[in-house]
């Protein structure tokens, strides 16, 4: 008398390859119901069914190998269905980064081929208070928004008066190497006592060729890229870290599509360029 179903039969049932039974097999998810000693022909039973195509769905889900046996193995319903709901919150934490990377492909799509306007400008050093550090790029964001908080703060604590808008220099390293230095200030005039991270700090002078991104910081690599562009066929450019000024922050709105920043890049001006 027959074990079970053979392997073909198996996968003819549960549209399972041979391949893909065979590593559930040796990853220990889906182990035959038995095993011929004397040929190494293995054998599944008809109540393997049921876990065979829970497996099937759950791994069009992508969800992971060990998350699976753990789902399969769970002691009752509610234990089994936490793990399958915390996998499906993922799923649509992706599926919003996808639309957000889709959305974002479209609109570069959509951008119009005319360069960007670009204003050059003689910026003097000005007196401010900043906070300053060394940062891996993919935590820029989070880092400038407590950074801009936080100076704010000791702006109405301290009763300083602003001279001008807040903004941020950011060293090539933090591009090249994915780490580096970066600024945040507010222009300010008064005696300032330091507290914490924030300190007194000058912004150097600087001349700058400088446009303008509108919205999210998300895609503001879009605005670098066609500032750089510019940069490197009109001008001289010079060392010097990157620099923006935040004429609409997340201080004075939590919309992000009415931020706006100006994004200034370094360069080379003779005394007939200014003229």
């Amino acid at each position: 008398m027959r074990a079970g179903l053979t392997v073909g039969e198996f996968s003819r049932v549960t549209h399972l390859s041979a391949k893909t039974l065979r590593h559930y097999h040796d990853v220990g998810l889906l182990e035959p119901a038995d095993v011929d000693s004397s040929t190494g022909y293995r054998y599944y039973s008809l109540d393997q069914v049921p876990a065979a195509q829970v497996i099937r769905r759950l791994r069009d889900l992508d969800m992971p190998v060990a998350d699976v046996r753990a789902v399969l193995s769970a002691e009752d319903v509610a234990g089994r269905n936490k793990l399958i709901a915390v996998h499906l919150d993922r799923l649509e934490a992706k599926l919003v980064e996808a639309r957000t990377a889709v959305d974002a492909l479209r609109d570069l799509l959509r951008r119009s081929p005319a360069g960007p306007v670009v204003e050059h400008r003689s910026v003097p050093a000005q007196p401010a208070i900043g906070i300053r550090a060394v940062i891996d790029r993919v935590d820029v964001l989070s880092w400038w928004q407590g950074a801009l908080g936080e100076l704010n703060g000791i702006v109405g604590a301290q009763r300083l008066h602003r001279t001008g808008p807040s903004g941020g220099l950011f060293d090539s390293d933090l591009y090249e190497h994915e780490r580096g230095e970066a600024v945040v200030f507010v222009p300010v005039d008064g005696a300032v006592r330091p507290v914490g991270r924030v300190t007194d700090f000058v912004v150097p002078a600087a001349e700058l060729a400088v446009t303008v991104h509108e919205g999210p910081l998300d895609d503001i690599d879009l605005t670098y890229g066609d500032l750089g562009t510019y940069a490197a066929r009109h001008e001289i450019g010079v060392t010097g870290p990157l620099r923006e000024y935040y004429l609409r922050d997340p201080i004075e709105t939590s919309a992000e599509r009415e931020w706006r920043t100006e994004v200034g890049w370094p360069i080379f001006r003779s005394d007939s360029a200014r003229g």
